[in-house]
């Protein structure tokens, strides 16, 4: 029953996160660390790997397909500063677990940040027709912006969240389907990095082979459901799932935060 959980929320967590271009590891962390079913390293390391196997199918896929909505001259420049925020965020999360003799501790602080990050997010959607919106061509700012996404993801353990998109509404004026796409692109190079700094520093945690195949099937599934329903709904539909999506993380990482704490 355990085994097979870890595939049902995978799958199920990777095509709402390839519908909205969020990863799903947004879903898949928090809802891994509710059920308690690995520590907080190990579930991190096995939602990063499902993320980049989701992502790499979805990019690929729209790429070969003809699909692709993703703007070079900017999404390229996101997904190298994604590249390099993901190897600071894999190094912050080092750090930050080392502060604490308690492993929970940093599992504490993953949650409280995503929940305050989602809540923004959350109030930032709710009033985005009233915000004017920016559009960046600075491939310094660029690198710049990707470089904290990688960062939070790759700290977060998500290996993309909801913020991906506000940042990409609000900074390059994209509508929501278009953002979802670049999200992942950047997702992509970041989760890739992440996972490198990972193999090379040796800081692997213990974990079970059939999970993480599991996942990783799950993962690529999921995007597969996931890519084909997004061509079938407009943006407002993917809106409405986005802001339902918000709220569940919300609560669910602030219920993770109090466990956590109190562990």
């Amino acid at each position: 029953m355990k085994v097979l959980l870890y595939l049902i929320v995978s799958f199920l967590a990777s095509i709402i996160g390839a519908i909205c271009g969020i990863g799903g590891g947004v879903i898949i962390k928090p809802v891994l660390d509710f059920c308690g079913l690995a520590s907080v390293s190990t579930i991190s390391f096995l939602s990063g790997c499902t993320v980049l196997s989701m992502s790499a199918y979805s990019v690929a896929k729209n790429l070969s397909s003809g699909e692709n909505n993703v703007d070079m001259k900017t999404g390229t420049p996101l997904a190298l500063g994604g590249a390099v925020g993901g190897i600071l965020g894999k190094q912050l999360f080092s750090a930050v677990k080392a502060l604490f003799a308690n492993p929970n501790a940093v599992g504490a602080i993953q949650a409280a940040c995503l929940a305050l990050l989602t809540l923004g997010t959350f109030i930032y959607t709710v009033y985005k027709n009233r915000i004017r919106t920016k559009q960046i061509q600075s491939v310094a700012v660029c690198v710049g912006i990707g470089l904290a996404l990688g960062l939070l993801s790759s700290f977060l353990g998500i290996g993309g969240g909801p913020f991906n998109l506000v940042i990409l509404f609000y900074f390059f004026s994209m509508d929501t389907k278009t953002a979802a796409q670049n999200s992942l692109y950047i997702i992509l190079f970041s989760q890739v990095t992440s996972l490198l700094t990972t193999l090379v520093t040796r800081t692997v945690p213990t974990f079970e082979w059939s999970a993480l195949l599991l996942m990783i099937t799950g993962g690529i599934g999921g995007g597969i459901v996931g890519r084909k329903i997004n061509r079938k709904l407009d943006n407002n539909a993917v809106d409405k799932l986005f802001m339902g999506l918000m709220a569940v993380i919300i609560l669910v990482s602030i219920y993770n935060t109090v466990r956590y704490a109190g562990a």
